[in-house]
């Protein structure tokens, strides 16, 4: 049975509900933020420890080995309220056609044991090529191709999965996802693992498309949610990037009193008209840093992706920040 604010959330999602909510209210903990002298002189809002949980579980039932997606709740320090660890439409947009997925049993060893032909075909153009994309996230994605979404990862989180989307559509086209490395401790960021109860988890997105297009450094990358943060005087902002990287990293046994930061998702984001000239290029991280040799998901069919040439990417920092907007204009 579903679970009537799962059914509401997802629904103000799909008429433009947006990321940032004015609300005169404030919570303890960001009366708190209030009274404390903070140095940060960033353009982001900020949030103070755990966010109340809306949603317990996107997924009905969590197989053995995986960890469960919950959806929260948290307000800043000016009353206005923000999902974590991002709004998406999970319940209703299509889930991409599984590569590699160990939550429903598609296990396949190589290319050769897949099926193309089942794999939908999404229009934008009824005079367009029929694009092939092959793709695995850390952990969430969410697919647009000239600002229509087409399909999203079915496991929000774990266990490590992989998909195959197909499109037609006309050249030039732009490719825009929302990608989310997903959180157990819902507003901080992070998770139980490596022995800390609050460990931060990290990103990575790769992809290649039939046509030759592959992630890499031309892409652009912005960041919209950045956790675990326990000083803020860490955080700096150059242009466009948000940079944390003199933030620390560490897992702790108690992060509750940490800081999260969100920036609103500017309108028409993932159009093919939205100008992201300003924003910063992706950056790339090996697959020894994403930490990928042991995935299935990703090593059955490594030929398709860095063995075309595509390199995993993220925003600035693939550890801290938790949602982000990746676009690339197809020439």
């Amino acid at each position: 049975m579903k679970n009537n604010i799962l059914i509401l959330l997802l629904s103000l999602s799909m008429f433009g509900c947006k990321e940032k909510s004015t609300n005169s209210s404030t919570n303890e903990s960001n009366t708190k933020i209030k009274n404390n002298d903070i140095k940060y002189n960033g353009t982001g809002s900020i949030t103070q420890g755990l966010a109340e949980t809306k949603i317990k579980s996107l997924l009905s039932s969590n197989p053995k080995g995986s960890r469960i997606a919950g959806v929260g709740e948290i307000k800043d320090t000016d009353g206005n309220t923000w999902t974590v660890p991002g709004i998406i439409h999970f319940n209703n947009a299509p889930k991409a056609f599984d590569l590699y997925n160990e939550n429903n049993g598609t296990t396949p060893k190589n290319l050769s044991e897949i099926d193309l032909n089942p794999v939908p075909v999404t229009e934008i153009d009824s005079d367009g090529e029929i694009i092939t994309g092959y793709i695995f996230a850390d952990n969430y994605f969410e697919l647009y191709i000239n600002g229509k979404l087409i399909a999203i990862d079915p496991v929000p989180f774990t266990r490590f999965n992989s998909n195959i989307v197909k499109f037609k559509v006309k050249t030039p086209y732009t490719i825009a996802l929302k990608v989310i490395d997903w959180e157990e401790n819902l507003g901080l960021g992070s998770e139980n693992n490596r022995g800390k109860n609050f460990h931060p988890g990290d990103g990575g997105f790769i992809a290649s498309f039939s046509d030759g297009t592959v992630t890499n450094s031309k892409w652009k990358a912005q960041a919209f949610y950045t956790a675990p943060i326990n000083d803020l005087s860490c955080l700096s902002e150059e242009g466009e990037k948000r940079l944390s990287s003199n933030c620390s990293t560490d897992g702790v046994d108690d992060g509750t009193d940490f800081y999260g930061i969100h920036w609103k998702i500017p309108e028409n984001s993932f159009g093919a008209d939205f100008d992201d000239s300003k924003w910063p290029n992706a950056t790339t991280y090996t697959e020894d840093v994403i930490g990928v040799k042991n995935k299935k998901a990703y090593m059955n069919f490594i030929e398709k992706f860095s063995g075309t040439g595509a390199e995993f990417i993220w925003s600035t920092n693939v550890v801290l920040d938790n949602e982000v907007i990746v676009r690339f204009k197809v020439e």
